[in-house]
């Protein structure tokens, strides 16, 4: 019972360090989840009980897993399960489950996604092609990309990635927030 007590009491500063990294307010995220700006704050500040009721549509909004809300102890084993889904027509696989900053994803774009809709969103974003050739339109840029090549680009310029019209394409893309850039060497350092 003592385990049971201790991780219902770390819920309340759990859920409102994930609202808070996100820059979420207490008005947001009841209008995302049809939950109440009180209640939601009861259940932060620990003076409410988290309930599945209440917890489901918080992980729902935050785009967490329930029991990253709930804390669940590790078991021992470092795997990760992915599970794959499918976001505008393609599968999208997510590698990292921790909210907020970097996000990593490996995404597979069906051979017929070629027409670009150029979007413009918060964010840096660094694309890896692991397989197939890669259309990146950004801005003015129109660019096609193959297996090894590596893009990199602010998400606040109008883009759009997809196939190059010769097959599918698989990517790993590293997504974060702005101002968070991913570094990548764009040769190997010399040896000394």
């Amino acid at each position: 019972m003592d385990k049971i007590a201790q991780a219902l009491s770390e819920v309340g500063p759990r859920l409102k360090r994930l609202r808070t990294q996100r820059d979420i307010t207490l008005a947001a995220l009841s209008e995302a989840t049809g939950i109440s700006k009180s209640t939601l704050s009861r259940l932060e500040s620990g003076q409410r009980k988290p309930s599945l009721e209440l917890l489901f549509p918080i992980a729902q909004a935050h785009q967490v897993p329930l029991d990253e809300l709930v804390g669940t102890p590790e078991v021992g084993d470092p795997r990760i399960r992915l599970t794959p889904r499918r976001a505008h027509g393609r599968t999208v696989v997510p590698l990292t489950r921790q909210p907020g900053g970097i996000a990593a994803w490996k995404i597979l774009v069906p051979a017929d996604q070629t027409e670009p809709d150029l979007r413009v969103h918060d964010g840096y974003e660094w694309i890896y092609v692991l397989s197939g050739r890669l259309r990146l339109v950004l801005a003015d840029h129109d660019l096609v990309l193959a297996a090894g090549q590596v893009a990199e680009f602010d998400t606040r310029l109008p883009h759009w990635f997809g196939s190059a019209g010769s097959g599918a394409v698989e990517i790993l893309s590293l997504f974060g927030p702005q101002g968070e850039r991913m570094h990548v060497r764009a040769q190997p350092r010399a040896k000394s």
